[in-house]
């Protein structure tokens, strides 16, 4: 009696649509990926679009930090960091964690205070009372004149 022996699936390339599909975002999300260098593709010689399958952890790595607040441009240099043709393993994913870290740290120390402020916040305005921690911190304007004042951009 001979035993079957089961085949693996070979391991293939995917289509922009199976790509789409899989990592539950728009195949127009994939052009614009792509489009800023987020994720690599290739043509067919029949001109289709075609994905290695490393590009689905990295498409997952990028609705991570986006969710996370990371900025594509920020999301697309540490993609650049990686190896090209490779799947993102553990080890690569602790290391983007670790550099975001302390800018998320940062944001979320900003938020707190914004949000423990904004109850004092009575957002009539008034940009020169010495009560509004959030537009006028300081009451830095009221030292130039009385009442609501006009900010230049860079003011």
């Amino acid at each position: 009696m001979t035993k079957k022996l089961r085949q693996l699936p070979i391991m293939r390339d995917l289509s922009v649509g199976e790509v789409a599909e899989r990592a539950g975002v728009a195949v127009s999300t994939l052009h614009f990926y792509e489009a800023e260098g987020l994720i690599k593709g290739w043509r067919t010689s029949a001109n289709h679009r075609r994905y290695g399958r490393d590009v689905l952890r990295r498409i997952a790595i990028i609705k991570v930090a986006q969710r996370a607040g990371i900025p594509l441009k920020e999301i697309q240099g540490a993609l650049g960091a990686l190896p090209d043709e490779r799947t993102p393993n553990s080890k690569d994913w602790q290391q983007l964690a670790a550099d975001w870290r302390s800018d998320l740290d940062d944001r979320i120390a900003r938020l707190t205070r914004l949000r423990d402020q904004l109850t004092g916040c009575i957002g009539c305005g008034c940009l020169s009372t010495d009560e509004c921690p959030l537009r006028n911190p300081g009451d830095v304007l009221g030292e130039n004149s009385v009442g609501p004042v006009l900010l230049e951009p860079n003011g």
